[in-house]
């Protein structure tokens, strides 16, 4: 009798956790990146896919495209650009990235002081969130893409007059 409440308890517990996991993977959309283009030498191609989310129309996604460098007291930033560039015949848009990792950075005087590693980006992009499209990007293979999803503040606030 043991046994069997054992066993059931188990059972249950086992589709519980099935079902939690099986609501998880819903959360996206079916991925498709087949049609992009493949990286060219020196590059790698990544992707960040979103999760469904109740009114996209609402979030942005703030991308930021850098590498980890040994740095100061100063304020750097990557030398480079991000391009879009449109996927002939499908409507969609991927991002390419130029840049030799090389920094640019104020010339503030630091005696004394330490070097630490931080993420040195490019001027980060804002892109709208579209759950339904990956966004792909073509990066030299020492450079990577971080992101975080920008939520708007819970109410619209009004501009004051002069």
């Amino acid at each position: 009798m043991k046994f069997s409440k054992t066993l059931i308890t188990g059972l249950v517990l086992m589709a519980g956790v099935n079902a939690f996991a099986q609501k998880k993977a819903e959360k996206f959309e079916k991925l498709q990146i087949e049609m992009f283009p493949k990286a060219k030498e020196g590059y790698k191609q990544v992707y960040i896919q979103l999760p469904v989310a109740k009114n996209e129309n609402d979030l942005k996604v703030e991308l930021f495209v850098g590498a980890e460098k040994m740095v100061d007291c100063n304020n750097y930033f990557l030398m480079g650009e991000i391009k879009t560039q449109d996927l002939q015949g499908w409507g969609y848009n991927y991002y390419e990235v130029e840049s030799k990792g090389e920094t640019a950075g104020t010339l503030m005087g630091c005696p004394g002081q330490k070097q630490t590693k931080k993420f040195v980006t490019l001027k980060p992009e804002t892109v709208r969130y579209n759950s339904k499209l990956p966004l792909v990007f073509y990066v030299p293979k020492d450079i990577e893409v971080r992101y975080r999803i920008l939520r708007p503040d819970a109410g619209m606030k009004q501009a004051v007059q002069r």
